[in-house]
Formats: structure tokens, C-alpha cells, sequence
């Protein structure tokens, strides 16, 4: 190859080679740390990148650099090139995480769970003497820690104390929690005898003192059972409000069977009194006016112990 072409080749490359490493100056630009760096401010920084130019403004806020304080930053750094496509100033925003209410009193939760105040069956509720609290902070992985909490369970108060990344200062605040649980509550106004189905069921939570003391009833306690009172929409629903359906009815015509090895006896009857399933039923015989005593059975018939002579019939 011509060395005069060789040559020409090697300078055009090199021209382009310096052309693109030059830096670029960029518009608008976001941090995420309290430093703005070379590579923050430029494109194609190279090794200058991290070097620090300018403080970043607080989480949250946006802060603008006029183009000579630019200039005057870089040459202090040692980058003295760099390309200028029309920018007049950059605009600095740096990113935050918010710090509300919701994620303090997820702090709480996670606090009084580990020291097993609390379970993961129950909602903490918190209520915070501070109106409105928020805080910007660092958009880093963990933007807020506990310190420390004091927990009077009493009365619900409580006093607790914050880091927040990006602030100096500690963050106390005050205020109440509520501990609360999910409980079974009637979605629909029934009257009294209606057999509670899974639909008729809606949780909803409760202050964890009152469950306490009125006594959650489980689902299984609940769904097939039978309701004792008219009930609202709405209502608590516990154990004792439900029985056993009525297989049942009184004054109910009934089939009374005698079982005795493989002879089974059966009679027509009238049943004196309401019952469920394994509930005893007095029941009387409309042919010999005797009243028999067995037990209700599932399909709605009555069973008469095997001992009693048939002449009792």
C-alpha cells in the first residue's frame, strides 16, 4: 500500500478516534447519591468518570448548573475538552424513595412480629400523631430503618425512632396502634334457623382486644350450622350464635327404628320435640299411644337402643 495512503488512513482515524472520546455534556440529568459525577454530568467520560464535580441537590428536589460553573468544575477535575450541543445549563434532579406513613408502619409490623407481639395472622394499624407524615429519602435498597420502639400495649402508644437515608437526623414520632384480626361477619340479613352457607360468611378485621373477649369463631364452627336469632348484615358472627341443624321437628311424623342383630323393627311416629343429629328424641307411637325415646339420626329418622323389648313398642 502508498505510504502517503497508509498515512492519510491513520489521521483520519485517529481524527475520528478523538472525536468520539471527547466527552459530551448532557441536558438533564438524574442521581441517585449526594455526589454529581463526571460520568453523571457527561457522556463518554472515559476514566474521569468518577470523579466528583458537583454536591447533588436533596432527595426529591431538582437544582439547575449554569454551563461556566460546568466548565469551571471539569477543568478542576482535568477535563479541560468536551462538547457543548447547544446546552446553557444542565438540569440536576436527584431521585428519592418515599418515606410515608404506610412503610413506617410496615417497620413497626416487622418489629413487634419479631418480638412476637404480633403474628402474621394479624394487621397493625397505626395512627400517627404527626399529620401527613412523609420524607424524601435516598433511593437506596433499605430507604428507611427502625431504631427503636416503645410500645405501651395497654393503651396503644407507642414512640419510635427513624433513620431516614439522606437526612442527618434521627426521625422520632409518636402516636397509637391497633392490633388487629380478621373475623367472620355476616354478609346478609338471615332469619332465625337459616343454615349458614360459605357465602353467607365475609372477614373483616376487628380489634384484636375485642376478638379476644367475644371469642372468634372458626369457619368450621360456622358453615352448615344453623342460626339461633334473626341476625343483620354485618354481625360478629360467634360459635355460640349457631347449633346444629334440626334433622328434626316437633310434632314431625317419624320413622322409629328397633335394630336387634339382623331383625329391624320399624314404626310410624310423632316426635315430641325438636333435635339435631346424636340429640335424644322423645317420639310417640300412633298405633300404641307408648312414648319411645331414641336418637336422631342423619336422615332424619329416629333410633331406638337395641335393649328395649319389642312388646315396649
Amino acid at each position: 500500500m502508498n505510504n502517503k495512503l497508509v498515512l492519510a488512513v491513520a489521521l483520519t482515524m485517529a481524527a475520528c478516534g478523538g472525536a468520539h472520546a471527547a466527552p459530551v455534556l448532557r441536558a438533564d440529568i438524574t442521581v441517585i447519591s449526594e455526589i454529581v459525577t463526571v460520568g453523571d454530568m457527561f457522556d463518554d467520560a472515559g476514566v474521569l468518570a468518577e470523579k466528583a464535580l458537583f454536591r447533588a441537590p436533596l432527595p426529591g428536589t431538582t437544582g439547575m448548573v449554569s454551563l461556566d460553573a460546568v466548565r469551571e468544575a471539569a477543568r478542576l477535575v482535568g477535563l479541560t475538552d468536551f462538547e457543548n450541543e447547544g446546552v446553557a445549563r444542565v438540569r440536576v434532579a436527584r431521585a428519592a424513595a418515599m418515606v410515608d406513613a404506610r412503610v413506617l408502619t410496615e417497620l413497626i409490623t416487622r418489629d413487634l412480629m419479631a418480638r412476637g407481639i404480633a403474628d402474621g395472622n394479624m394487621t397493625v394499624q397505626a395512627s400517627f400523631d404527626t399529620p401527613d407524615l412523609a420524607f424524601n429519602a435516598e433511593a437506596v435498597t433499605v430507604p428507611a430503618q427502625l431504631v427503636n420502639l416503645r410500645y405501651m400495649p395497654s393503651s396503644g402508644g407507642f414512640a419510635a425512632r427513624f433513620l431516614v437515608a439522606g437526612r442527618d437526623l434521627p426521625v422520632d414520632v409518636t402516636g397509637r396502634l391497633k392490633l388487629m384480626v380478621e373475623a367472620p361477619h355476616l354478609a346478609t340479613s338471615l332469619p332465625s334457623g337459616a343454615i349458614l352457607q360459605a357465602s353467607d360468611i365475609e372477614m373483616k378485621l376487628v380489634p384484636l382486644k375485642f376478638a379476644e373477649t367475644a371469642g372468634i369463631a372458626r369457619l368450621d364452627q360456622l358453615v352448615g350450622k344453623q342460626l339461633q336469632r334473626q341476625s343483620r348484615s354485618g354481625l360478629m358472627l360467634r360459635a355460640a350464635d349457631m347449633a346444629d341443624p334440626l334433622i328434626v321437628q316437633r310434632n314431625s311424623h317419624v320413622t322409629v327404628y328397633l335394630r336387634s342383630g339382623p331383625m329391624t323393627l320399624t314404626v310410624k311416629g310423632q316426635a315430641l320435640n325438636a333435635a339435631s343429629v346424636g340429640q335424644p328424641v322423645q317420639v310417640l307411637n300412633l298405633a300404641s299411644k307408648r312414648i319411645l325415646h331414641g336418637v336422631a339420626m342423619a336422615n332424619g329418622s329416629v333410633n331406638i337402643a337395641s335393649t328395649l323389648d319389642v312388646a315396649g313398642l
